[in-house]
């Protein structure tokens, strides 16, 4: 897991070419008016989707994770808590990660929870478990970026 802000990529001087380049995409190419929805940036290599969703209670949320496709999660409008574990995943309720690269579980084992405000982004590999969309105090609508990269690609 990495963390950081899209407009302080200086202080995350380790970040990978790759990701650093999908991150300075998304500052370049998507705004508000952006259609909601999947965007090419090298096929299904590298892509993001636009969304605009509503957070929910910390304990309505399921724990996510990815096997081929890493996560960089940007906030562009709201607020977000997540989630996330640095333990290895559990077995999962619902494993559709043949079809669409995502497992579903509860919970990760010893959650911890970060704030995402707008401009902040976090990054999960696959295999890192994640909660994303919980709510800081009342449930709220959040803009976000999620770009999804092939972790081959890196």
């Amino acid at each position: 897991m990495i963390i950081g802000n899209i407009h302080h990529l200086e202080l995350v001087p380790y970040l990978p070419t790759k990701l650093k380049q999908a991150i300075e995409y998304v500052k370049k190419n998507i705004t508000q008016d952006t259609p909601l929805g999947k965007h090419d940036i090298e096929g299904n290599n590298v892509f993001v989707l636009v969304s605009n969703d509503s957070t929910e209670a910390f304990e309505k949320r399921r724990a996510e994770y990815h096997e081929r496709y890493l996560d960089i999660q940007i906030v562009l409008k709201g607020q977000e808590g997540m989630t996330f574990s640095n333990l290895p995943a559990g077995e999962p309720t619902d494993n559709w990660l043949a079809d669409k690269d995502i497992a579903f579980l509860p919970a990760g084992e010893q959650e911890q929870q970060v704030i995402l405000q707008e401009g902040d982004f976090v990054v999960f590999y696959p295999g890192e478990v994640h909660k994303p969309l919980c709510a800081v105090g009342e449930p709220a609508h959040v803009r976000k970026a999620v770009v999804k990269m092939l972790v081959s690609q890196l």
